[in-house]
Order: C-alpha cells, then structure tokens, then sequence
C-alpha cells in the first residue's frame, strides 16, 4: 500500500503524456502549432539528417516491440511493480516520442502537394484518421491499455482482457488502432521527404508489429481467432482474406 500514491502519480504523468504526445504528434505531421515539425525547413544536409531520423525511428520501433514481448514483460515484471508494469510502457513510449518529435531532422524535397478542395478532402481523412486511433483506445479499456487501472485510478474490471474484442470497431477490422494511425499519416495534402520517410517506417513497423500481435493473438484465442481473422480484415474493411 505504501506504493499507492506513487504509482497514481506516475501512472497519471504516463496518461497525461500519452495525450499530449498524441496532439503532438499530429501537429508535426499536419506542420501546425509546434516550433518544429516533419517538413520543416532543413537543419542541415540530407546525409545527416537521414541518420539521425532513422536512429530515433529505430529507437522508437525497438522500445515499443521489445517491451511488448512476454518474455521482457516477465523480466521487467521482477524488477517493477506488477501496477506500474503498463505505467512504465507508457511512459517509456512517451519518452521515445518526445525525443522523435523534438531531435526529428527535416529532409529538403516534396513528394506531393495539393491546394483547394482536393486538400480539404485530404484533411478530413486525417482527422477521421486520427478519430478513429483514439477512438479505438476506448473500443477496448482505455484505462487499462494507459496503465491507470493498473495503478489503482479505478477498479479492476472483471471482463479486463479476459477475451476476444469482436464487436464494435473490432467488428469492422481486427486493428482498428493501426488502421487509424495509417490514414492518419499517409492523408495529407503536403507530404515532402522527411513526412515520407516517417511515414514509411511507420507503415512498416505497423505491419511488422500487427504480424507479431497476430501471433500471439493466435496463441492466447486459437481457433476462435482464426474464426475471427477469417470473417473480418485485418486494417482494411470489407478486405477479406482469400481462402
């Protein structure tokens, strides 16, 4: 009990920063609000910034895959309060954006550019984009996935990850969260080099996270999972996988 207050406090710093990393982050990618953003005028040559860009992606990929394996949760599990485990994912994910958004170097050159009604439709993707990860944070329980039902900000739930989402966005695809963030990042108007390359590694962290999830999904649910999988698409609706 002597840990109570402790892991309030930091479980509720974690939540805080999840949500203000969040807005963040769409702000660097749609270049308003923040000092520094994706597209930014360049800092320095192409070489370097590159460098530095991928380091701080591959960071970012490193902490929030290896964290999420079992056999690390059951190491740090030794070491870090079982109420503060989902609390320090959080706020080591935090930490990593933060030195993202803040170190990121822009890369001089433009992929694409649009004006007009063409953007505005593009926008409204973007915010639908980035409705549709937060909203998918409460599809399932949203105090749990932040860490603060862990730390004691509300009761334990009984149906907390006790079995497969099926319904509601999850009926539409079995990730809704990456979807969200996919279309968040790939839709907008102005998407120069440095937006290009961000948005690629994401996509390619996205699958490569998604294929490993979709493993352990299949270990903890067996076949109900693929039952699942069979009837709805993984990030696209209405995709269904061919027999």
């Amino acid at each position: 009990m002597t840990r109570r207050p402790t892991s309030l406090a930091l479980s509720a710093v974690g939540w805080v920063g999840f949500g203000a990393v969040t807005l963040w982050t769409a702000a660097f990618l749609a270049g308003v609000l923040v000092p520094r953003t994706v597209d930014a005028p360049v800092r320095t040559t192409p070489g370097p910034a590159l460098a530095v860009d991928v380091a701080l992606l591959l960071l970012f990929a490193l902490q929030h895959s290896v964290m999420a394996r079992r056999s690390v949760k059951a190491r740090l599990a030794r070491r870090v309060p079982g109420d503060l485990e989902r609390a320090t994912y959080v706020l080591a994910t935090d930490l990593c954006l933060v030195l993202l958004l803040a170190l990121w170097q822009p890369v001089q050159g433009r992929v694409w550019h649009l004006d007009g009604p063409a953007a505005v439709v593009v926008w409204v993707l973007c915010a639908a984009g980035w409705a549709l990860a937060v909203a998918s944070t409460f599809a399932v329980d949203h105090l749990e996935l932040t860490g603060l039902r862990q730390a004691g900000w509300a009761p334990r739930s009984r149906r907390s990850g006790a079995g497969l989402k099926e319904d509601g966005l999850y009926a539409l695809v079995r990730h809704p969260l990456m979807t969200g963030l996919l279309v968040a990042f790939w839709a907008t108007p102005h998407l120069g080099v440095g937006h290009l390359v961000f948005t690629l590694a994401a996509t390619g962290y996205i699958a490569v996270g998604t294929a490993f999830e979709e493993r352990d999904l299949r270990a903890s649910f067996g076949t109900a999972y693929d039952a699942y999988a069979a009837r709805v698409p993984a990030l696209v609706p209405g995709l269904r996988r061919g027999r």
